[in-house]
């Protein structure tokens, strides 16, 4: 067989097997080499012990079923959360409906000038916005309350841990002091997390915004879904919208646009970087950094403000220094934080429904004299500084009113006190002592007695039925005989008073008083005509005026017209006034001569006003417990009453005394620039008193034009015995039918 390739080769199986075959030569057999002795192999050695190894497989185990329910968990509040931030969403209204907080309106009283000089309830400014406030509020309020604000979804885990490790550190609770909340959580608060007021459920507003704040760990929970619904819902400057116009900061101003106007008088939008500083100051405790309260400690407040700002870079070094070497000033308005006890009284004195419990903002134009209500405020002050022991308790009360009761300033007391301090001016009933006897003399007066006629100051005992004899003393222990009233008055003599009063009738004197505008209970008893009724400053100042204004009651008022803010519609007007005639025109001007009296020659003289004709009375009660100087001018009437609150007695003062001092001192600076005015009075023909036995009065009312003299009045006579028991006892006692008892 042929073939290329291969050609002259024989093909030859291999061999395989031992045995012949094949016609090749085998090649010749290699020994195989010795075998080696196979090595038993080793099972893999053990990392952990038996019992390590069975803990960590236990720990692989709980791990496994931690990550295993962990991430279920996980799954499950994160769904929960979900579902709870998208409820919260669907809930919140649109912004311009959260702006205003207030449950209720809010009031702005005008003085007599129609300027702002107080406000009461919680004033709204108007709505302002994130884009139109001020750049440096806006600043200022994330520096201070969230740095971070831009950066989170409305709740800062880093925030909340830092505040954890601090109040950890100070020893308080993990949820205690600090928050950690971002302005989101604080606007969730201010929002009471979508709960609305309800006053069937909360006592009060004040109640309700106390439990929205109130922590805990379950509000805490449910701030993070609202906080997320909110940044879900709203921009960011939505959320600072709402922040600016639902924070409260102090002093009633509900919103920063209320408080740039309550203490700088300008809107905010209009703030410099320091004044923003102090209101951003505000939040973090309103009342305590207000600057109304404390000035300086508002501006240190803001300092820390301005570095936060310097530091966040929202100023620059020379704005920040710029912003501490000129701190934020009150506005005038704020600084005299005038009228605060008229302020009071107006609410008091208008319809609840319009003043204390309004739901609308109220403009009310007052009778207040921001003037005459700084000078009534310094002169009281200048009198304790000088005149008064350091560290004394006595209090002072001081109203000026015009002679139709206008009133145009009120001190209710030393310090200047918050809205709804007690006010001794309108609050505190008094004995009147002394200052009452004008009403004794008004009604005998009007009766047709002259000023000249004459009384005995003599000795005198009242059997009072069911309660035994009664001697009125004078001042002094002394008696001067048979006077006249004019010095009667003048000297503040007692005994002449009573006998007076009982001359003329008890109900006589006390109707004239009650028509002046006394309105308080009055004694029954002879006392009556020394003043042992009690009655308030107002009460009595506003019965002076009606001497003044020639014998007609007086209804003292502070509310001129109240109108709804925006409207010109005028809901209530005047409140007060001149009133019905008491006495005759004859009767007050005869008074008024009388009373001039006591300052010129009588128990009044610190109370002399120069050139300035005035008239007045003194006024002590038992145990010098009050201290009373009421007088006028021809412009204006002014009271002042001094003692303690709780009736410890007055140490050498008198109504002729510090009160008559610092009546002086109010009226002397209320009538500066003033020039001098007669006082409207008739001055009275003397008189000789008259003879042992006769008939004390046969002259004529002197001082009265001629052709309209009264005839000439008779001092009257005793009544006949038995036909009034006083009028026995008198006989018994001064053994006489004819003269004033």
């Amino acid at each position: 067989m042929s073939g290329s390739g291969n050609k002259g080769r024989t093909l030859v199986a291999d061999r395989r097997y031992g045995g012949g075959g094949g016609g090749g030569k085998t090649p010749p057999k290699k020994p195989s080499a010795p075998k080696k002795p196979r090595t038993p192999r080793k099972p893999p050695a053990r990392k952990h012990g038996l019992i390590m190894g069975f803990i960590l497989g236990v720990l692989g185990l709980i791990w496994r079923v931690i990550w295993g329910i962990g991430w279920r968990v996980t799954a499950v509040v994160a769904l929960i959360l979900f579902g709870a931030t998208f409820f919260f969403e669907q809930r919140l209204p649109q912004v311009s409906d959260l702006v205003d907080a207030r449950a209720r309106g809010s009031v702005t009283m005008l003085d007599r000038d129609g300027k702002v000089f107080a406000w009461r309830g919680e004033t709204f400014g108007g709505m302002i916005t994130a884009e139109n406030v001020s750049k440096h509020l806006k600043n200022a309020v994330v520096a201070t309350e969230d740095k971070r604000f831009y950066n989170h979804f409305g709740v800062s885990p880093r925030g909340i841990a830092s505040a954890i490790r601090i109040n950890l550190a100070e020893g308080r609770g993990p949820l205690e002091g600090n928050g950690g909340s971002t302005i989101t959580q604080q606007v969730a608060k201010l929002l009471c997390l979508g709960v609305e007021y309800d006053p069937k459920q909360w006592k009060s507003e004040a109640a309700y915004e106390e439990d929205c704040r109130s922590g805990g760990v379950w509000r805490k929970v449910k701030e993070i879904p609202f906080s997320m619904a909110m940044e879900w819902k709203y921009s960011k400057d939505d959320i600072l919208t709402i922040y600016f116009n639902r924070a409260y900061l102090g002093a009633g101003a509900r919103g920063f646009e209320a408080a740039a106007q309550r203490y700088f008088g300008k809107s905010a939008n209009q703030v410099n970087p320091a004044e923003a500083a102090m209101l951003a100051g505000l939040l973090k405790a309103p009342s305590r950094y207000a600057p109304t309260n404390n000035l300086k400690r508002a501006q240190d407040r803001a300092n820390v403000i301005i570095g936060l700002m310097e530091e966040q870079g929202y100023l620059t070094r020379a704005e920040a220094d710029d912003a501490r070497a000129h701190p934020a000033q009150l506005s005038e308005a704020a600084q005299k934080n005038a009228g605060g006890f008229f302020a009071d009284w107006v609410m008091e004195s208008g319809p609840a429904f319009l003043t204390k419990e309004t739901t609308e903002d109220v403009i009310i134009r007052t009778t207040l004299d921001q003037k005459i209500q700084r000078d009534a405020e310094e002169a009281l002050q200048y009198i304790f500084d000088t005149k008064v022991q350091a560290g004394s308790k006595a209090q002072a009360a001081i109203v000026v009113m015009s002679a139709d009761g206008a009133v145009r300033a009120m001190v209710g007391g030393r310090k200047i006190a918050a809205a709804g301090s007690f006010n001794r001016a309108t609050q505190a009933l008094r004995q009147t002592g002394s200052v009452f006897k004008p009403f004794v003399y008004a009604a005998a007066l009007d009766l047709g007695y002259s000023p000249a006629d004459y009384v005995e100051d003599t000795p005198l005992t009242i059997r009072i039925p069911g309660s035994g004899p009664w001697t009125p003393e004078n001042y002094d222990k002394k008696f001067k005989g048979m006077i006249t009233l004019t010095q009667a008055l003048a000297e503040s003599r007692n005994i002449p008073a009573v006998r007076v009063s009982e001359a003329v009738g008890r109900d006589v004197v006390r109707q004239v008083a009650q028509q002046f505008g006394v309105k308080s209970d009055l004694a029954a008893g002879p006392a009556l005509a020394l003043g042992a009724s009690e009655s308030t400053l107002l009460e009595m100042t506003g019965a002076y005026a009606g001497i003044l204004n020639g014998g007609s009651s007086v209804q003292p008022y502070g509310l001129i017209e109240l109108k709804l803010q925006g409207d010109d519609a005028e809901l209530i007007g005047q409140a007060g006034g001149i009133g019905e005639r008491v006495i005759s025109q004859n009767a007050a001007q005869s008074l008024t001569y009388m009373m001039t009296q006591v300052i010129q020659k009588g128990t009044g003289g610190r109370a002399r006003l120069g050139d300035t004709p005035v008239a007045g009375k003194t006024g002590t009660t038992n145990a010098s417990r009050d201290a009373w100087f009421i007088g006028f001018s021809a412009h204006y009437v002014a009271g002042v009453w001094m003692g303690y609150d709780d009736n410890t007695p007055l140490k050498g003062v008198t109504g002729g005394g510090l009160p008559a001092e610092i009546w002086h001192e109010v009226m002397a600076r209320v009538h500066k620039g003033i020039p001098p005015t007669a006082l409207p009075m008739i001055v009275p023909e003397p008189r000789l008193p008259p003879s042992p036995g006769a008939s004390a009065s046969s002259g004529e009312v002197g001082g009265v034009p001629q052709g309209q003299q009264p005839a000439a009045q008779p001092v009257p006579q005793a009544p006949a015995p038995g036909s009034d028991p006083i009028a026995d006892a008198l006989r018994d006692v001064l053994g006489t039918t004819s003269g004033l008892y």
